[in-house]
């Protein structure tokens, strides 16, 4: 039996299963035209009958569905929860999101998402970037003196991770987890995901290091350099 088309599939599923809804939207990979075989589809419900939100997971029409089901209120809070965080993943499906229920909240919310994903996350502090730079530099001390293959190869997972959030949160760009890591720096700067990439590969592949540490001496040199001597955190606040 073929399964219907992912717009399809989804305002069957509103209908079934959410008929009373005032707005539902199609976001994800189908609709980016990024969709995989195993890509599901990702739908955002505004139900003004509920108390709260929730996340459920289901198989619907053929379809792997995650659904999203909030209110106006819970909705916003998101909103703002992912803000904080700089990972945007609601703003970014409502943003993207393909109307299955005609109503004006859409064109309110999906404004508040647009402007939300243009204006950026919040800026780091002064002392969040020293902080950040502190545990970068102590991260790539481990891995330069590592001669256990096992334990360099979960050193440089952090590090990638760490690295990339350094990069795009000092540049006032949101972040990613997972494979949004790397859309993330390509949103910010191809040439620099393209490094990024290319020397956390070469490291994998040949247990090369020299590409990783290079990169990270480079990022961490426009805040100062690696930073050890002379960090603290609470000192300031003892008392005699």
């Amino acid at each position: 039996m073929i399964r219907p088309s992912p717009i399809e599939a989804a305002k069957l599923f509103i209908h079934e299963q959410f008929p009373a809804c005032q707005a539902a939207l199609l976001g994800g990979s189908v609709v980016r035209g990024e969709d995989t075989p195993t890509s599901d589809l990702d739908i955002v419900v505004i139900d003004e009958h509920l108390q709260t939100e929730y996340r459920e997971s289901l198989i619907s029409n053929g379809w792997p569905i995650e659904v999203f089901v909030h209110n106006l209120k819970t909705l916003r809070h998101y909103f703002q929860s992912d803000y904080k965080r700089a990972r945007p993943s609601l703003q970014k499906m409502v943003s993207e999101g393909i109307p299955l229920i005609d109503h004006p909240i859409i064109d309110t919310i999906k404004l508040e998402a647009n402007n939300m994903l243009r204006d950026g996350p919040p800026e780091w502090s002064a002392e969040t970037i020293r902080m950040k730079r502190y545990f970068l530099t102590d991260a790539l001390e481990d891995f330069i003196g590592s001669t256990n293959r096992g334990e360099s190869i979960f050193i440089a997972n952090s590090i990638g991770e760490s690295l990339h959030e350094y990069v795009l949160r000092t540049n006032h760009h949101w972040v990613g987890s997972s494979k949004w890591i790397i859309r993330a720096l390509n949103e910010y700067d191809p040439q620099f995901a393209k490094e990024f990439i290319n020397a956390f590969e070469r490291f994998y592949r040949e247990d090369d290091k020299m590409e990783v540490v290079s990169l990270v001496d480079s990022v961490l040199q426009k805040h100062g350099g690696r930073l050890f001597e002379g960090y603290s955190v609470g000192k300031d606040n003892q008392t005699s």
